[in-house]
């Protein structure tokens, strides 16, 4: 073991004895979200987050250290913030409150809401710049579009003013389509909220792969529209994000087991 291997060891010893163990599993399951999105090439450098309330606590999160790419991120890096976005555990590392804007306004409003994810990715921006925005022109549009909303573009995140509008628009759902800018999801849990992701985004890449065919589009009809959220429930076997999370942290663990530090 290197000496930097031995010092990132280290430091994931010292945070893991501060904290619950609900709270470090918390930490293993946000980390790995972050390297999984770099995995799948979702990540903007540094410029997007993923938060997730800390179990058993007051408004409490987890966010990732800004500047760190998402690929380095581990549990012991992720830093604990209260909803305003000041550390409440001290870490060597600083976040971005501008990035926590939009985060915390729906933590806040839902209660539900234990892992909110903001990306910025291609595909997601390309429909999001569309009028039409997602068509239900695909199996994985139609979970999407079971919960989907909308929020307008009021330029990048920085005003505490959008909040309540921000969370007006969102509503109850799982999905959020932000024009012109990205895409949101919420879930009750790490593994909800990046199945949600997962979802979403592979909807976005088929619309646009469909689009650049030039020919015309089938629209799926709105009866079997009407019928996805139940049909989502079937596919999961009821367990959401937790049907597919196990295999996610295996193929992680494949590659490199650093984000359990």
């Amino acid at each position: 073991m290197n000496e930097q291997a031995k010092h990132d060891q280290g430091k994931a010893f010292s945070v893991k004895d501060k904290v619950s163990a609900a709270e470090w599993q918390t930490r293993v399951d946000l980390a790995a979200a972050y390297r999984l999105v770099a995995a799948y090439g979702w990540d903007d450098l540094v410029f997007t987050h993923i938060s997730a309330r800390v179990p058993d606590s007051d408004h409490q999160f987890l966010i990732n250290p800004y500047g760190m790419l998402f690929e380095e991120v581990t549990a012991s890096s992720l830093v604990k913030i209260d909803l305003h976005g000041k550390k409440v555990m001290e870490s060597p590392f600083d976040i971005n409150p501008a990035g926590f804007v939009i985060h915390s306004a729906i933590h806040a409003a839902r209660e539900d809401a234990h892992c909110v994810m903001h990306l910025h990715t291609p595909a997601g921006v390309a429909v999001a710049c569309q009028k039409g925005g997602l068509l239900p022109i695909s199996q994985q549009s139609l979970f999407v579009l079971a919960s989907l909303a909308y929020h307008g573009y009021e330029g990048v995140a920085l005003n505490d003013a959008e909040k309540p509008r921000l969370v007006n628009d969102l509503g109850a759902n799982t999905f959020l389509i932000l024009p012109n800018h990205g895409l949101l999801t919420v879930g009750g849990s790490i593994a909800d909220a990046f199945l949600a992701m997962y979802t979403m985004q592979r909807a976005c890449e088929i619309q646009v792969l469909a689009q650049s065919g030039g020919g015309d589009l089938i629209p799926i009809p709105k009866p079997i529209l009407d019928g996805a959220a139940a049909q989502r429930a079937q596919v999961t076997r009821g367990l959401g994000g937790a049907l597919a999370w196990p295999g996610l942290m295996r193929k992680l663990d494949r590659r490199d087991a650093g984000y359990r530090m």
